[in-house]
């Protein structure tokens, strides 16, 4: 049923891509009682501020977006913050939210939950079957945690708590910084910079021969409140586009709508991460779901926001 328009909506992670994404979406929709908490405001760390800031704003609905995120080599950097941080933050507001009896709330995990070399689609049944790629397994092994809260309280404690697995990630408020974000604003920022100190090549780590699927953000906050008016179960639900691209062919489409004119070399002895990660989205197709968003005008639109976020290297 339709989240009423004077609703308390709680957006957790509501300045970071997801969460600022699923704020503009309420908005446009005429939502008129979102709330939201920075983390100078509020450290989701902390069981007992979460407790008191929920308790105080008294949501209907949580939209759990917060996370600690990051690519390859920050996860591999750094394995302790991303297996502990994510427990914290997402151990806290779910287990909260269910103190205060939210009416619903939606989980938001990752397309890395699942096997490194799990069978392609990538259906929400393979979850366990086999061990993850290695890169990643702390983010991973969080997300798989948040599920299965979701799934414990509404087993034990009846909670109308749902998860979500969107792909690959892109879109305005994105994380750029080269050491630490994913594949595609990287590459974004590596093109631009090559562009402008008129470089001969950009090296991009890996073969560039696996291949990945993209979702741009705006298409994933409709699936997320798509999902929190018509979606109920305890089994999580993939959230893709269902179109999958090799990262040498992304690398070349980003670099024409850069404008970088230079050659792409590859670095083999670098990591490529899971050779393929294509979700099979049916389920989420068949509530009637579908992005609006082909990856060229997204890329476009999140190269835009990336000139806004910095326009000193322009």
């Amino acid at each position: 049923m339709p989240i009423p328009r004077d609703a308390r909506i709680y957006v957790a992670g509501h300045r970071g891509m997801v969460g600022n994404a699923i704020w503009r979406q309420l908005q446009r929709r005429g939502h008129t009682h979102l709330i939201g908490a920075t983390h100078a405001e509020l450290d989701l760390r902390d069981a007992a501020a979460v407790h008191q800031f929920l308790a105080r704003a008294q949501p209907e609905f949580v939209f759990v977006a917060a996370a600690k995120v990051g690519g390859i080599l920050a996860n591999d950097r750094s394995p302790v913050e991303f297996l502990l941080e994510n427990l914290q933050i997402q151990n806290n507001l779910i287990a909260q939210a269910a103190a205060v009896r939210v009416t619903k709330l939606l989980f938001l995990g990752s397309s890395c939950i699942y096997p490194k070399l799990a069978p392609q689609p990538l259906k929400e049944e393979y979850l366990l079957s086999g061990p993850l790629e290695p890169t990643n397994e702390w983010y991973a092994l969080a997300k798989i945690a948040g599920i299965k809260l979701c799934q414990a309280y509404r087993r034990q404690q009846g909670c109308d708590f749902i998860s979500a697995m969107p792909t690959n990630l892109y879109g305005p408020n994105d994380h750029y910084d080269l050491e630490t974000s994913h594949v595609l604003p990287a590459l974004i920022r590596r093109f631009h910079e090559a562009k402008i100190q008129k470089a001969e090549s950009v090296t991009c780590w890996g073969s560039g021969a696996v291949l990945r699927e993209f979702l741009f953000v705006d298409d994933l906050a409709g699936a997320c409140i798509c999902l929190m008016e018509n979606y109920s179960d305890a089994q999580f639900i993939n959230v893709g586009s269902g179109m999958e691209i090799s990262v040498r062919d992304l690398a070349d489409l980003i670099r024409r709508i850069v404008g970088f004119q230079g050659e792409i070399l590859w670095d083999s002895s670098k990591p490529d991460g899971t050779p393929r990660k294509l979700l099979d989205s049916s389920r989420m197709f068949a509530l009637g779901w579908k992005p609006e968003t082909d990856l060229d005008q997204g890329i476009r639109s999140a190269y835009e926001d990336f000139l806004k976020q910095f326009p000193s290297v322009c």
